[in-house]
């Protein structure tokens, strides 16, 4: 399952699942963070996955070089169907486009008055005066 979450970046599964997966998962990334043969190999001892620790140094751990700690996201999306189990989705925090910094959508200010209407009456105002000034030099 760890060997998933790190070459897919997000998995859906059970709550207790997810837990006991980041309790496993963040102390590989932590050591992932540090890219020497002896650091590769303790990985490798966990994962048994050549190319799932081939990503987690090559992509991930670049990523979160500055992060702390706090590598995954736990997201509560429901209950599944035939037993009821409490589902959720784990995801790598730097890998979820949404929830960075830098792709927040702006905030839209709300005015009482239609902002359209005022970018119109320039536009009308600049036509009339190039009518006018047009017919001014047909006479």
């Amino acid at each position: 399952m760890a060997s998933s979450l790190i070459l897919h970046k997000r998995i859906e599964t059970t709550v207790a699942k997810a837990k006991a997966l980041r309790k496993f998962v963040e102390p590989l990334i932590t050591k992932s963070k540090e890219d020497t043969t002896h650091s590769r190999r303790v990985v490798f001892s966990y994962l048994k996955d050549k190319h799932a620790v081939t990503e987690l140094f090559r992509e991930v751990a670049p990523r979160v070089a500055d992060r702390p700690g706090g590598y995954t996201r736990i997201l509560h999306t429901g209950f599944r169907l035939g037993d009821a189990s409490e589902m959720c989705i784990i995801e790598l925090v730097d890998f979820n486009e949404t929830y960075k910094a830098g792709a927040t959508p702006e905030a839209k200010t709300r005015t009482r008055r239609s902002r359209a209407a005022k970018k119109a009456a320039p536009a009308t105002e600049a036509a009339a005066e190039v009518e006018s000034t047009t017919e001014n030099a047909a006479e």
